[in-house]
């Protein structure tokens, strides 16, 4: 059995935790405490923690722009894998945007994870072949 609850800056160590042992996430500076609380009080209630036998077992972040919602680092501990927690969580969050307005919401999946990419689609989500995203990083900050 598991606990949802929204994810708070107490939860960083763990999340770190979780974000440098699973494979296929890619820690960025944008990753770092100060980062992740900032991100957590511009999108306050949007993220959410899973929690059992008194240690956080997953976690996603969820945010917005007003009109679109963004999930990242939807991440659960393989054995608590198949249990309906990455579903339970993402719901969360889409109901979370839902009571904003927002109905649309995107992730970002690198092309190497293939483990996420069948995931996703298997949920429902649908790739995105019309569109290529493009970032732009000021000379000095490679690792933002």
């Amino acid at each position: 059995m598991f606990n949802l609850r929204v994810m708070t800056p107490a939860d960083y160590d763990a999340i770190l935790h979780l974000m440098q042992t699973t494979p296929g996430i890619s820690l960025r500076d944008a990753d770092s405490r100060e980062a992740t609380e900032r991100y957590l009080a511009r999108n306050p209630g949007m993220s959410f923690v899973a929690e059992a036998e008194g240690r956080l077992i997953a976690c996603v972040m969820c945010g917005h722009d007003g009109r679109r919602g963004y999930l990242q680092h939807l991440l659960v501990l393989p054995e608590y894998r198949r249990q309906g927690i990455a579903q339970a969580l993402v719901e969360r969050c889409l109901g979370a945007l839902e009571q904003l307005g927002i109905h649309k919401c995107h992730l970002d999946v690198f092309k190497t994870n293939t483990h996420a990419a069948r995931y996703w689609q298997g949920q429902g989500w649908q790739l995105r072949t019309d569109i290529d995203r493009y970032s732009f990083t000021r000379e000095g900050n490679e690792n933002a």
